[in-house]
C-alpha cells in the first residue's frame, strides 16, 4: 500500500496542484492508496507518527509530497524500522535532498521510480539536540546550521507562503533581494566547535555554521561538494570572515569551485559536533526554523534510512 503525506503548500500552492496531477495518474493506473493532507506546520510529524505505530508490511511505502520541510517532519515523526521504507516527491523550490538522492526532475517521474522502485537506498540521517534547560531533538535529512542560512530559508519560505503567485522573474528578483538582505543584516559571533567530544576548535566571527548529510542546503548553498549521505560521518561547515565583500564572493561561488580552498571556510568530517555560541544565533534543521540558539550538537546515524531513489 502507498501511503501519501501531501503538503499542498508546498511552492505556495503548487503542492495541492501537483498532487492533483499525480492523484490522476494514480487512479488512471489503478493503483492502491491512501492521501493525507496537512493543514499546518506539524501536522505532517503527527501523521507519520500515527501511521506508523505498527510496523509496515512488505511493500508498503511512506511517500512525502512537499518541500524539504515536509520531508522533515515526515522522518523526524515516523517509528523508524526496519520495514519502513520512505519516498519523496519534491513539490518545493530548490530541493536539497532532491539533489543528494539525485531524483528526477519531475514529479510524475518521481512517482514512476516509487512505482517500480531500481533500488532502496540506506541513507544516513541526523539528530540534532538543542534547547538547553528544555532539551528537545530532532532529526534532519539534509543539513542543521545556525546563522545566514538559518534566516535565509525562513525568509524564503515566509516569502514563498505570502507570494505564492508571483511569476518566476518577480520571484527571482525577490529571492535575490532576500538573500542580499540576509548577508547585510547577518551578524558573526564568536565561539568553538567540539568534534567528536575531543577536538576542540575555537573561531572568531562566526557567520553560518552548517552540519550536513547532503551536498547542497539553504536551497542550493553547496560549501562542502564532497559529501557523502551514507558514510556515517557528518560534513561540518563553517564560513567565517568579517568581510561581506569576501563572504559574497564565497557564497556565489560557481558549482565548479570549491569553497573549502578559499579563506574563512572550514570543513571537517566527524560523528559528533557540538556548537557553543557567545550570542544565539537562528538556528534550523532541514530550513525549519528552531528559534535561536547558543547552543546545540549534532550527530550522524549511518544508514539506517531506507528510502527510494
Amino acid at each position: 500500500m502507498l501511503t501519501f503525506i501531501v503538503n499542498p503548500n508546498s511552492g505556495g500552492e503548487k503542492g495541492y496542484r501537483s498532487w492533483k496531477k499525480l492523484e490522476r495518474h494514480l487512479i488512471k493506473k489503478n493503483i492502491a492508496y491512501q492521501v493525507f493532507l496537512t493543514g499546518c506546520r506539524g501536522e505532517a510529524r503527527e501523521l507519520a507518527a500515527r501511521l506508523t505505530e505498527t510496523v509496515p508490511e512488505s511493500g508498503d511505502v511512506l511517500v512525502a509530497v512537499g518541500g524539504d520541510g515536509t520531508m522533515n517532519e515526515v522522518l523526524d515523526g515516523v517509528h523508524l524500522s526496519e520495514e519502513l521504507v520512505l519516498g519523496f516527491i519534491p513539490t518545493g523550490r530548490g530541493s536539497d535532498l532532491k539533489r543528494g538522492l539525485r531524483l528526477p526532475r519531475t514529479q510524475r517521474a518521481c512517482l514512476e521510480r516509487i512505482l517500480s522502485p531500481r533500488e532502496l537506498r540506506l541513507m544516513d540521517y541526523g539528530v540534532v539536540d538543542y534547547g538547553g534547560e528544555r532539551p528537545e531533538h530532532r532529526r534532519f535529512a539534509v543539513s542543521c546550521g545556525s546563522g545566514f542560512d538559518a534566516a535565509l530559508t525562513e525568509d524564503f519560505r515566509t516569502f514563498s507562503l505570502r507570494h505564492c503567485t508571483c511569476g518566476c522573474l518577480r520571484a527571482a528578483a525577490a529571492r535575490t533581494a532576500l538573500f542580499l538582505r540576509c548577508l547585510i543584516q547577518g551578524r558573526t559571533v564568536k565561539g568553538y566547535l567540539l568534534l567528536d567530544g575531543v577536538r576542540r576548535v575555537e573561531l572568531n566571527h562566526i557567520f553560518l555554521f552548517s552540519a550536513q548529510i547532503q551536498p547542497t542546503e539553504a536551497g542550493g548553498l553547496r560549501l562542502a561538494p564532497r559529501v557523502s549521505n551514507a558514510d556515517g560521518e557528518l560534513t561540518v561547515c563553517i564560513l567565517h570572515n568579517r568581510s561581506k565583500l569576501r563572504l559574497l564572493r564565497i557564497l556565489m561561488l560557481p558549482g565548479r569551485r570549491d569553497p573549502s580552498a578559499y579563506a574563512g571556510v572550514r570543513v571537517y568530517n566527524c560523528r559528533e559536533v557540538k556548537l557553543v555560541l557567545e550570542e544565539g544565533l537562528p538556528f534550523h534543521a532541514d530550513g525549519e526554523s528552531l528559534g535561536i540558539q547558543k547552543e546545540f550538537s549534532a550527530r550522524c546515524v549511518k544508514q539506517k534510512l531506507k528510502i527510494i531513489s
